[in-house]
């Protein structure tokens, strides 16, 4: 089956992510853009996507627990997962190799971790957006170690794209797909996201993917057959 999709969106908890991306509010506008699913993907962290996952399954909204994890280069990878618990084990691996700097709500913005509710349930104290010690060498076989897929991010940008940064793409890195909005020349699968900091920048029912059934499984498997994987 067809299914509209945009896995590279932020929450509330990203720092540049507006206030007004809440669990809840991500959700339903997803649901009146048309879309059948999407990736919760904040800045080196997990920690939102449960709310998310759960006002999904409330709503009849696929939700992939996802992450941007940005390597030592300040490269921004999308590593997407099926189950929250495999993105959990690599948000515990990557904490204790990211840049412990405290966040400054007033430069940069709050971090709000919050329930399927959209209640407030904590605050990111460091600062998400920062580099972590995983290289860009590292990181496709580090996220499939935990049972993801990773995919540079935005690669057809200059800031924070493996292209921009390194100044082309190299296979010998082990990513499988890549995301872009225009014709990348790269000769992988292609996926084009919004990367949505505001409601409003959340993809219209566009970019589609060939699933057999609307679940997180479903999904995740029509991704890793895009791959190449069995």
């Amino acid at each position: 089956m067809k299914l509209y999709y945009d896995f590279h969106i932020h929450s509330c908890l990203s720092p540049c992510g507006d206030e007004d991306n809440t669990p809840n509010n991500i959700v339903n506008m997803a649901l009146i853009k048309g879309l059948n699913v999407i990736a919760l993907s904040d800045h080196n962290t997990g920690k939102n996507c449960p709310a998310a996952i759960a006002a999904g399954k409330r709503n009849g909204l696929v939700v992939l627990p996802a992450m941007e994890l940005t390597t030592s280069e300040d490269i921004h990878i999308l590593c997407l997962f099926e189950r929250y618990e495999d993105l959990e084990k690599l948000e515990k691996h990557i904490q204790n190799t990211r840049m412990k700097i405290r966040n400054r709500p007033e430069i940069f913005g709050r971090q709000l971790i919050m329930n399927e509710q959209d209640e407030i349930v904590g605050e990111e104290e460091n600062l998400l957006i920062v580099s972590s010690g995983v290289s860009v060498e590292e990181a496709a076989p580090l996220v499939k170690s935990f049972g993801g897929i990773a995919v540079p991010a935005h690669i057809d940008k200059q800031s924070n794209s493996l292209v921009g940064i390194l100044g082309g793409f190299d296979y010998g890195l082990g990513f499988e797909m890549v995301e872009c909005t225009l014709d990348s020349g790269v000769e992988l699968p292609q996926i084009t996201d919004s990367d949505a900091h505001y409601l409003w920048d959340i993809s219209e029912a566009e970019h589609f993917i060939d699933a057999e059934t609307c679940s997180a499984h479903g999904v995740f498997e029509a991704l890793k057959k895009l791959c190449g994987r069995r």
